[in-house]
């Protein structure tokens, strides 16, 4: 397991003032750690995209298990598929309220 660096947390911290002061803005970024775009479509895009890609990942990993490979193990899987799950679950919450938006909007009157 990874241990805290202290230091590293506090530059951190002090790299975030400074841009907090200074009027400059923080960049956006993805679930991967990439620099987002503006574009709401492009990013709901890409964490589809993201979300493929886990459920991907995760049944290839079932697979490999059911089929006996020595290099995958069972806490591997299981990690894979609740990552995957998990992020499943957020698209769709995401997908709910941009659905509930919509119809909201939809029932106001003119």
């Amino acid at each position: 397991m990874n241990s805290i660096d202290s230091s590293r947390l506090l530059a951190e911290m002090q790299r975030m003032a400074q841009a907090a002061d200074s009027g400059s803005s923080i960049k956006n970024v993805d679930i991967a750690g990439k620099p987002a775009s503006g574009d709401f479509s492009d990013l709901f895009s890409q964490a589809l995209g993201t979300v493929n890609e886990l459920q991907m990942q995760a049944g290839e990993l079932s697979d490999r298990l059911v089929k006996g490979d020595p290099g995958v193990t069972l806490a591997q899987s299981v990690l894979a598929g609740q990552k995957a799950s998990i992020a499943f679950e957020a698209t769709l919450q995401v997908r709910n309220r941009l659905v509930q938006a919509y119809q909201d909007i939809m029932n106001m009157p003119l």
